[in-house]
């Protein structure tokens, strides 16, 4: 069995979820959450097959992120995994749309972060192992630090 740690692009000003699923229709019920959720929102879908042609299945209505995602997912080499990258729209907007999918098995991230994904490969295929999702804590937060985070959520209007 062989480990990687494969570096993910996520293009400048994009936020990614990348996940495990488990059937074709994927794509296309991803394509809805997205369009859906945050109908202003560029996106692209990819769905990763691990069975029959084994195709990675695309969906979106930016052909740039669609273009990355499928190439995510060939770097990652594993099926039954999704991609979805957006502009204009963050994780928060539609994970929770994205969980309900019927055929949404788990999510391994959802950031603006670097991401590198942790693979095992046998000779059947490969299987993401996890993610890592940014960079390893310096600290713990003191009260100025929480009077930062505090006024920062009031900022972008996620808080009163």
């Amino acid at each position: 069995m062989e480990l990687a740690a494969i570096s993910i692009e996520i293009p400048e000003g994009t936020n990614i979820i990348l996940g495990q699923t488990h059937f074709i229709k994927t794509a296309e019920d991803l394509y809805e959450v997205m369009a859906t959720s945050v109908p202003q929102a560029k996106f692209g879908v990819a769905f990763t097959e691990a069975s029959g042609p084994c195709l990675i299945r695309t969906e979106g209505n930016d052909a740039g992120l669609v273009d990355v995602c499928a190439r995510n997912l060939q770097k990652i080499g594993a099926g039954h995994v999704f991609c979805v990258l957006m502009k204009d729209a963050f994780p928060i907007n539609v994970l929770n749309q994205i969980k309900n999918c019927p055929e949404v098995c788990r999510i391994f991230c959802a950031t603006a972060n670097p991401v590198e994904v942790i693979t095992a490969k046998t000779e059947m295929g490969s299987a993401v192992l996890g993610v890592v999702d940014g960079y390893a804590p310096k600290g713990i937060e003191m009260a100025p630090d929480k009077s930062k985070r505090k006024e920062f959520l009031r900022k972008i209007g996620y808080k009163l």
